[in-house]
């Protein structure tokens, strides 16, 4: 009698595989929510203006635009175990060089460190996601990413954490109080405030690279080791299926909108410190706490967004709430205050769907290509390093309120997308990657 398992089954060891690339969730939240901490503590610590610190996010992000093509190309070659390791050893190599970064006091090579941990992002977003669908039967195939998915805002939350507890102070000198120093003591605070960084990402810099030793010396399916056959299909390469893409202007709308929903997310949680500190007083470790009700609501929002995807349409959702986005930034600029950084909370609550929505409706029928497509999608992600330097701009010759007029835009062209989508068409979310 055969005891192999029966088709559709998931084989015992696919267990631990499984564990192992649901941690990556957790990881890149983590890394991407400690931008915002970083932020406001770089500015402190080197006495930026809004645009130089944004300058984090730039570089960030520009990770993911340049290596997520090479990510979904690796992919193709040698399977996504190889590039879930690429990415884990260089998110640890990002995160090393943060040591050498406050040791020299040198700005410009924490935004080298921060690419080089987002170009190992590039490779864990693009292959995690896929990679979870095949680690057990097909059948549960979205069960697993969705529970995957819920370790993302759970690394979030303990970026912020560990960004509150451990890097910001919650000391803070105007430019009054810097010049009423000495050298002396004016260069050994900035010293304490760079070198803050140095211990949290060192720490994560070890586990980090334990992990992809464990993801190197496990044993993982066939198919997440084989993957020599992209979705591009049997007679379609990699380079040819890019321009078949070019030729289907809905997928193109659909990069368009997901580079802004990006530049939108990424700024209001860049900013929402700076706005504390501007506009209610704060100092930056308090103004810190409205981050974890933003990710609170956020994490809120997706729940009920999908529970209202199961009666409504994706695209209608997805439009009445960047409407109602575009009313709380006009809020946030107008009125300013506390009123204004509730406004920047509860937006959270209404982005929640939105990358996945985005991103699933993009790819909706596009067969062979669907793998192709992801990659693009994520390569939109570089609207966060564009439109947080916008910001920063604005913000540096205007005022914090008014950078938030670039965000209202943001969602205007998102419901554009939204509205303008064809009746019809269909897809599920929750099968998308989350952001």
């Amino acid at each position: 009698m055969s005891t192999s398992p029966a088709p559709g089954t998931p084989a015992r060891n696919a267990l631990w595989p499984v564990l192992l690339i649901t941690a990556l969730f957790f990881f890149w939240g983590m890394a991407n929510n400690l931008n915002d901490i970083l932020i406001p503590q770089f500015k402190k610590a080197f006495v930026l203006s809004d645009l130089q610190s944004g300058l984090v996010q730039s570089a960030f992000y520009m990770g993911y635009f340049f290596l997520a093509l090479p990510a979904a190309f690796l992919m193709r070659k040698l399977g996504y175990k190889a590039a879930v390791i690429v990415g884990l050893v260089l998110y640890a190599i990002g995160a090393f060089l943060f040591w050498p970064a406050a040791e020299n006091h040198q700005y410009n090579n924490f935004l080298g460190a921060l690419f080089i941990i987002a170009s190992g992002l590039a490779f864990l977003e693009t292959s995690a996601n896929p990679l979870i669908t095949v680690l057990g039967s097909p059948e549960k195939a979205a069960f697993r990413l969705n529970l995957a998915q819920a370790f993302n805002p759970l690394g979030s939350l303990a970026g912020i954490w560990v960004g509150q507890t451990f890097i910001l102070s919650g000391i803070e000198h105007d430019e009054s109080a810097l010049a009423a120093m000495t050298d002396a003591a004016r260069q050994a605070f900035f010293v304490s405030e760079v070198k803050a960084v140095q211990t949290p990402y060192l720490i994560i810099g070890v586990v980090v690279l334990a992990w992809a030793a464990l993801v190197l010396l496990s044993k993982f399916p066939a198919a997440a080791v084989k993957n020599a056959e992209e979705d591009t299909g049997e007679h379609v390469g990699f380079f040819a299926s890019i321009g078949r893409l070019f030729s289907k202007p809905r997928f193109l709308l659909g990069v368009v909108a997901q580079f802004f929903y990006v530049g939108a997310q990424v700024g209001i949680w860049s900013y929402m410190i700076r706005y504390g500190q501007k506009e209610i007083g704060l100092v930056d470790k308090d103004a810190a706490t409205y981050l974890y009700y933003a990710l609170g609501a956020f994490a809120a929002g997706r729940f009920f967004g999908t529970a209202l995807m199961s009666k409504l349409s994706p695209n209608l959702i997805l439009g009445v709430f960047a409407v109602i986005n575009i009313a709380l930034m006009a809020t946030a600029v107008a009125l300013g205050g506390e009123t204004g950084m509730w406004a920047l909370v509860a937006s959270s609550f209404f982005m929640s769907i939105m990358f996945p929505t985005i991103f699933a409706v993009s790819i909706a029928g596009l067969g062979n290509l669907t793998k192709t497509g992801s990659s693009l999608l994520v390569m939109s992600i570089i609207g966060g390093a564009v439109l947080t330097a916008i910001m920063g701009f604005v913000s540096d010759h205007s005022h914090i309120r008014t950078a938030f007029v670039v965000v209202a835009a943001c969602f205007a062209v998102i419901a554009l997308y939204a509205f303008t989508a064809p009746k019809g068409v269909k897809a599920d979310p929750s099968t998308a990657p989350s952001h």
